[in-house]
């Protein structure tokens, strides 16, 4: 890969300013939720990228202007280079969430989750945890990871929790009243893609929050870039071929994008039931600063949006 160096001077002009990155830089999992959109489990791999080309990459990042990156999996922790990756991510001055499903955190990782430029996302399916068990196919996980959303509320560690709905009968509502008991204060709910192992259909970019692209982009353990974690057969170039700055700015990523219906007019907030595609534009080569970017709108993200129904 091709490391951009850019002049402080050149600060405002920096292609990628305002932009967020999805790094999966794993497809292993403890869990094997039954709606995975990243089909990930025990059996998933690293892929291709090396801790040298995920350390490149991240810097690569922060000097391009990225604003935000995120560290995802599978579950990002089970990279045996997890700790390294996200000390990097620190070291560089580039605001990071973890993305992790809570279930195993070891002591150093609850240091490094309390630095000031860390936070935390996790999903949960129930207050009660046989229903929560169904959803992750382990039991003992929903104990693990209700008691670790409680430590990080203690050390007053930023975590955003997503309620996802995924079958029948569940109690989202009531996960969402324990949740605020527990002191948890950034919540959201949605319901499963049809992506992964979440899909009864052919995918297509209805099961897209709209938003996609529009100044966010995902990286995947062998290097593909997307335009977010969910939109995975949508293939704009490979990192360990050509330069992220390349892919993002050029012109066949603005056809891509252009594919992904626009986010429907009002709010699009983690509760909202209004972020439906619709037609509105997007450049995000141009690191728009419109409603449409990511870093002006941090809530609308493709976790917490819900996709097309209407017909």
């Amino acid at each position: 890969m091709t490391v951009t160096i850019v002049d402080k001077q050149e600060k405002a002009d920096l292609p990628l300013s305002g932009w967020r990155l999805e790094f999966e830089i794993t497809g292993r999992c403890q869990l094997a939720c039954i709606h995975c959109y990243a089909d990930s489990g025990p059996a998933g791999d690293h892929g291709t990228m090396t801790e040298a080309n995920w350390r490149e990459l991240i810097s690569d990042a922060r000097r391009l202007g990225v604003s935000q990156l995120q560290l995802i999996g599978g579950e990002p922790t089970m990279h045996p280079r997890f700790t390294q990756l996200l000390r990097h991510a620190i070291d560089s001055g580039l605001p990071t969430e973890v993305f992790s499903n809570l279930v195993q955190v070891r002591d150093e990782w609850w240091d490094l989750y309390a630095h000031p430029s860390v936070s935390l996302a996790t999903s949960y399916y129930s207050d009660q945890a046989p229903q929560h068990e169904a959803v992750t196919g382990r039991q003992g996980s929903h104990t693990r990871t209700r008691m670790n959303i409680i430590e990080a509320v203690r050390r007053k560690i930023r975590l955003r929790v997503g309620i996802i709905g995924v079958t029948d009968g569940q109690r989202v509502e009531q996960s969402r009243a324990e949740l605020v008991n527990l002191g948890v204060t950034d919540i959201g709910t949605d319901f499963v893609r049809g992506v992964g192992r979440g899909r009864r259909a052919p995918t297509d970019a209805s099961q897209l929050c709209g938003r996609c692209g529009c100044g966010l982009a995902a990286i995947s353990p062998t290097g593909e870039v997307w335009p977010c974690v969910l939109s995975r057969w949508m293939r704009a170039g490979n990192v360990q071929e050509q330069p992220l700055a390349d892919i993002l700015t050029g012109h066949a990523w603005e056809r891509l994008v252009a594919r992904i219906p626009g986010p429907a007019a009002g709010d699009c907030s983690p509760d909202s039931q209004d972020c439906t595609p619709n037609e509105k534009p997007c450049k995000p080569q141009q690191g728009d600063s419109s409603d449409c970017a990511p870093a002006e709108r941090p809530a609308c993200n493709p976790r917490f949006c819900q996709p097309d129904t209407k017909k």
